[in-house]
């Protein structure tokens, strides 16, 4: 709780000699944003632990991070993440994150059990879940990505996540062999900018509700604006400049996810898909999926700045070997982050 507080007292410091507007200059990202369902995970080990420093609902409550997780002076909740830094278990991409926590404070609601974490109607015991479906709905801009890949032809290369639906891993699911629990990811919205390009690509991803090991576990990409993350072609006026303003809505109802895009000068973009079949987003079975999609997983929300250019240099599709010191001065100078500001940030419940 102390490195907490510290942070907090740095944030504000900084503001104080930077000349930020008086109604800012003492504010967290709670006073400006409902943050009554979130936790926060975040690129750095401040305690030593050998884990990601995580900040749940009560406490973040007030707190702020003066690099990672501020109000800037627009008012804009912003997210930022170097390629270099501390990382979760299971990747080797850095975030400055929001996890959904339907249990609010309530720490006697286990993170991974039902009650904090939403389901489809076509899962079996959807009725012991904190919630079926939900909505999310943001309006951001993209800052800045990550500018130096020594492979940039890997899809990853200059991009970062800006929101997601993650399925939990379930370990008790895996061993009962009932062909859900491996933690896939139903959606991931994605920005991703080329360093000579103007403008920047939005898409987002569907991945197979596959095993880690099967070859067809991919993550199945639909353009927004702009191309998706195999097109190296300038989008030119298709596409979302760094800086320019954007939103989404995501509405699971019953068992299908609604997504809706809309920007200024662009035309509004909508898919769904039903996330308990394997009917894909252009309504083509795919016969490569799970059958029954997600339906029998748990899954949450999470939004705000997953970097997608890992350091990590070895074969494999996600490694795109970006460039980083660990020195977050130095690496922001350098390009080597990702900077995200969300001006809307809401969680609502199903219609």
């Amino acid at each position: 709780m102390a490195l907490k507080r510290q942070a907090t007292i740095l944030s504000l410091s900084l503001w104080a000699t930077t000349g930020l507007p008086e109604a800012l200059a003492t504010s967290l990202p709670a006073d400006q944003f409902d943050l009554s369902h979130w936790k926060i995970t975040l690129p750095m080990d401040g305690d030593n632990n050998g884990k990601v420093d995580e900040v749940d609902v009560a406490e973040i409550q007030a707190y702020s991070h003066s690099d990672y997780f501020f109000v800037d002076q627009q008012g804009n909740l912003t997210f930022q993440a170097p390629n270099k830094a501390a990382t979760t278990a299971t990747s080797t991409n850095t975030r400055s994150e929001l996890r959904q926590m339907l249990r609010g404070t309530n720490k006697k609601i286990k993170t991974k059990a039902p009650g904090n974490n939403f389901a489809l109607k076509a899962h079996p015991n959807n009725e012991s879940f904190g919630a079926t479906g939900g909505i999310m709905q943001a309006t951001l801009k993209v800052n800045h990505v990550a500018v130096n890949a020594r492979h940039p032809e890997k899809y990853p290369a200059y991009s970062v996540v800006i929101g997601q639906i993650h399925a939990g891993k379930d370990n008790h699911l895996i061993k009962q062999n009932q062909g859900f629990g491996w933690g896939n990811e139903p959606l991931k919205i994605y920005y991703k900018k080329w360093p000579e390009h103007n403008t920047g690509s939005v898409f987002w991803t569907y991945e197979r509700n596959l095993p880690k090991q099967d070859p067809h576990r991919i993550d199945v990409a639909y353009p927004v604006w702009g191309f998706t993350w195999e097109n190296q072609q300038d989008p030119g006026d298709t596409g979302i400049a760094l800086g320019e303003s954007f939103s989404y809505e995501v509405h699971v109802s019953g068992n299908v996810m609604h997504l809706n895009f809309t920007a200024d000068g662009h035309q509004p973009v909508e898919y769904q898909i039903d996330l308990s079949n394997n009917i894909d987003a252009l309504g083509i079975p795919d016969t490569r999926d799970h059958p029954q999609g997600y339906a029998g997983d748990w899954h949450y929300f999470k939004a705000g700045a997953y970097n997608q250019c890992s350091v990590k240099d070895q074969p494999g599709f996600w490694y795109a070997g970006c460039a980083g010191t660990g020195d977050w001065e130095v690496d922001k100078q350098n390009g080597d982050y990702v900077s995200v500001s969300f001006s809307q940030l809401k969680l609502l419940p199903a219609n």
